[in-house]
């Protein structure tokens, strides 16, 4: 059972639709992938709607930023139902919020010289979705001409808008344990993303929060295996469900769909925790 539980598609800040996505899991052999789009389910629900053309089964998801101790942490979201009134509206003020915040990061990168305008910005991003630093990066990329793409250093421009970075600013309005109860009271599993990535002082204070799962199994980490098996212990000592996946966001994307081996029992487990059949 091929599986990979993390995927953004264009509805947030990922870079395919979702019909190429499906594309990709299809010729990857994929069975089950999860959409995990920031934000916002519509991704989903499109997934939904033509994943059996694909004979690929969607697990309903969504990634938020949340804010802890004053740092960004990521928080995935698994759902039986994804369909939420509150869930929705919770979800449409932090895309506000978070877009305020990326307007906020374009004035910084102004102020050093960048010659971007916020509607090059907004022609990138879907129409109700969350726009966050990463359509800084494709309205740059839009913007620059073919043979000029390779002249400029993406990876300094991407630390620019990294937490630390000279234009990053911190979206504080979705506290982490307010977004495991958003989670939780929504019907969803809550489970902390990419742990490797986050000062790992925190990571068990986190996880001592409320019962929520961590994304062990994922690519982008150095010393991944050693990694992977640090987290493996960890999610034993907290009796946690194990997730993982690629984190895909497309063509930039440095892991793709699949690449990263998902056990077949943390797709089970996860799946017996929200009742699919």
């Amino acid at each position: 059972m091929k599986t990979d539980l993390h995927i953004h598609t264009n509805q947030s800040d990922g870079s395919l639709k979702v019909e190429e996505i499906l594309q990709i899991s299809s010729l990857k052999g994929m069975d089950i992938v999860a959409i995990t789009d920031h934000e916002t389910t519509s991704g989903v629900t499109k997934a939904q709607n033509i994943a059996r053309d694909y004979g690929i089964r969607i697990i309903p998801g969504l990634e938020l930023n949340t804010y802890y101790k004053n740092q960004e942490i990521h928080l995935l979201g698994y759902y039986r139902d994804i369909n939420n009134d509150y869930l929705h509206e919770k979800l449409q003020q932090i895309r506000k919020e978070r877009t305020a915040v990326t307007k906020l990061m374009l004035g910084k990168l102004k102020d050093l010289g960048l010659v971007l305008e916020w509607q090059e910005i907004e022609n990138t991003a879907s129409f109700e979705g969350v726009i966050s630093k990463s359509h800084i990066i494709y309205a740059i990329w839009n913007k620059t001409e073919c043979d000029q793409k390779l002249t400029i250093n993406w990876d300094n421009l991407a630390s620019c808008l990294r937490p630390g970075g000279t234009a990053y600013i911190p979206y504080e309005g979705n506290p982490f344990p307010d977004a495991v109860d958003l989670i939780l009271e929504t019907g969803g599993l809550p489970v902390l993303a990419h742990p490797g990535l986050i000062d790992q002082s925190l990571t068990e204070d986190l996880l001592s929060y409320k019962p929520i799962g961590i994304e062990v199994y994922y690519g982008y980490w150095a010393q991944r295996e050693e990694k992977i098996t640090y987290f493996e212990e960890l999610s034993r000592k907290y009796r946690t469900l194990a997730t993982g996946g690629s984190d895909y966001h497309g063509f930039f994307s440095q892991v793709e769909i699949g690449e990263v081996s998902v056990p077949e029992k943390c797709v089970l487990n996860l799946m017996e925790y929200l009742q699919i059949d």
